[in-house]
């Protein structure tokens, strides 16, 4: 029997492409960033990172909620997209993990849907056009007129200048300690992570390899990192233009002026990218998935890596450039996309900090990346070493 709602659902982009399908999830209105996402697995994980706030989110992979959702892979407390574009969903779930459908989560997150769409002919349009304003209409909110819904998608605020981070950030401080994470013994080090959306597999990371982790939240000041006793500062993932977060960029260089270790992934590394002094930059279409193939430059060796990002560092991909503010020493480029040769990674050579623009926790995806978590941790060595002395 297909419980799915039969209810009449629009998608439409704001230069008047419209696709139509049948509703799926809540019914009513939602507007966002029309975005695609090239997984084809861990749709919960995709829906519950708080990156994709604001966002409409194709899923390029054709069946969707097969294995249903289950109350262990969620990223975070909610589901955080403005609204989900799939082809064919899954009438219910087959896996023994699953303790519910898909589709009742999308309803009690309020998260808007569309099923019955060409998703591949959708991906295609917007590889090319670029993301772009968007909304679905399903139920009473489709009967409007095609001219209605184009107004109503060009009338919201775009994603380029949007600062969104007090929206997803956590709402008060917690820690995470290693000894909950199968580490025993004393902690090696303490670090203070900076959530501006934050997914709960990063400090799941860190702690287990030994890290006391002080979750802050977005608008975390310098004194209250020192106050944690922090020997590392950590920049999360996030939503959002980079160079809207001002404040953020900022506290940026005061970490790197005091001499603090810093490691920053996605919008972390759009954060040390402006604080360093380089510019960042609206992709056409972005990076979204769990397959992006970049490359290590110290390495040689290909990495595929887990991602979700709107926006890139514009920096030189050769060479070893001072950075534009000067203070802060040489800068590299460490790792490069291999599809488009877009800045995947920044590593200073003067002062202990780097960056990726991925995902390294891979919740969901390959762990290739693992290992910049404990290239963090010889960070916090060396630089306690170096106290030391």
């Amino acid at each position: 029997m297909n419980s799915l709602s039969n209810l009449p659902a629009v998608l439409v982009l704001e230069d008047g492409r419209i696709f139509r399908g049948r509703s799926y999830g809540a019914v009513g209105t939602s507007l966002g960033e029309a975005v695609f996402t090239t997984g084809m697995t861990g749709y919960q994980e995709t829906l519950t990172d708080p990156s994709y706030a604001h966002q409409i989110v194709v899923q390029t992979f054709p069946h969707v909620g097969n294995t249903g959702v289950n109350s262990e892979d969620p990223e975070s407390t909610r589901m955080w997209p403005a609204g989900y574009v799939v082809r064919d969903a899954a009438r219910r779930p087959s896996n023994w993990r699953s303790d519910r459908t898909l589709d009742e989560d999308l309803v009690t997150y309020g998260i808007v849907g569309i099923r019955n769409v060409d998703t591949r002919a959708l991906t295609r349009h917007l590889r090319d056009a670029g993301a772009m304003k968007s909304g679905i209409f399903s139920g009473e909110a489709a009967a409007q007129s095609d001219a209605e819904l184009i107004a109503a998608v060009k009338a919201q605020p775009a994603m380029a200048g949007r600062n969104i981070s007090a929206e997803v950030s956590v709402a008060a401080a917690y820690t995470v300690e290693p000894a909950d994470h199968g580490f025993s013994g004393a902690p090696l080090h303490t670090v203070a992570a900076v959530d501006l959306g934050m997914k709960s597999m990063t400090p799941h990371r860190l702690a287990e390899r030994g890290l006391r982790v002080h979750v802050l939240p977005y608008n975390a000041t310098l004194e209250e990192i020192k106050a944690t006793g922090a020997t590392g500062v950590f920049f999360s993932n996030g939503p959002g233009d980079p160079a809207a977060a001002t404040a953020q960029v900022e506290l940026v260089r005061e970490v790197l002026d005091a001499g603090m270790p810093y490691f920053g992934i996605c919008f972390g590394n759009q954060i040390l990218g402006r604080a360093l002094g380089f510019e960042t930059y609206k992709l056409r279409f972005g990076h979204r998935g769990i397959n992006q193939p970049v490359m290590d430059k110290s390495t040689g060796r290909v990495e595929i890596t887990s991602q979700n990002h709107g926006f890139a560092v514009d920096a030189p991909l050769e060479g070893t450039p001072t950075a534009p503010i000067a203070r802060f020493g040489r800068v590299e480029v460490s790792h490069f996309s291999l599809n488009d040769h877009v800045v995947e990674g920044l590593s200073c050579l003067d002062i202990p900090a780097f960056s990726v623009q991925y995902h390294p926790e891979a919740a969901s995806g390959p762990h290739d990346a693992a290992y910049l978590f404990d290239r963090f941790v010889s960070a916090m060595d060396s630089a306690a070493d170096k106290d030391s002395k």
